[in-house]
């Protein structure tokens, strides 16, 4: 117990408890996720409204014709032809006026759709050491080979596992 003690002092003080060693990477798959991303799609179209009349044709007519009613005959005859003036001549003014011009404007109509992406989330990294072979999954692809943090183990048998750079 007391030699089991003492070499693993030694090694801890002697800097042999971890090596650093290389793997030769076989292979690097990487690991792809089909994602849902919200995108906004707006198309502008144009839509055409009908304009509102004035009705300065109508009101102006009626002026006109009240008056004109109003300058004709006397007594009872002058109110009514006063009163079909005003009628008549909101009618002629209106048609004179005539229908206004159609506003044609552009809107924007915005929705949201899905598109589907595919994103890589990682790697998933066959390499050999030691005559062996070792899988991981990583973050990034390593290249052509993985830095390794060897851990000896009292048995002799070394251990590896990978180490961030």
């Amino acid at each position: 117990m007391k030699k089991l003690i003492t070499l693993m002092a030694v090694m801890a003080t002697s800097g042999l408890s971890m090596a650093q060693e290389v793997g030769r990477v076989v292979s690097s798959m990487p690991v792809i996720q089909q994602i849902s991303v919200p995108r906004q799609v707006c198309t502008t179209e144009q839509v055409t409204s009908p304009a509102n009349k004035s009705g300065a044709g109508a009101l102006m007519g009626a002026i006109a014709g009240g008056a004109m009613g109003n300058a004709v005959g006397g007594g009872n005859g002058k109110t009514a032809a006063t009163v079909l003036g005003l009628f008549g001549g909101a009618i002629l003014g209106d048609k004179i006026e005539g229908a206004p011009l159609a506003q044609t404007q552009d809107v924007q109509r915005c929705t949201t759709q899905n598109f589907y992406e595919n994103r890589t989330v990682g790697y998933n990294v066959v390499y050999e050491f030691a005559g062996k072979q070792y899988s991981v999954q990583l973050p990034s692809d390593p290249g052509p080979t993985i830095a390794l943090q060897i851990t000896p183990v009292i048995s002799g048998v070394k251990s590896p596992a990978y180490r961030t750079q």
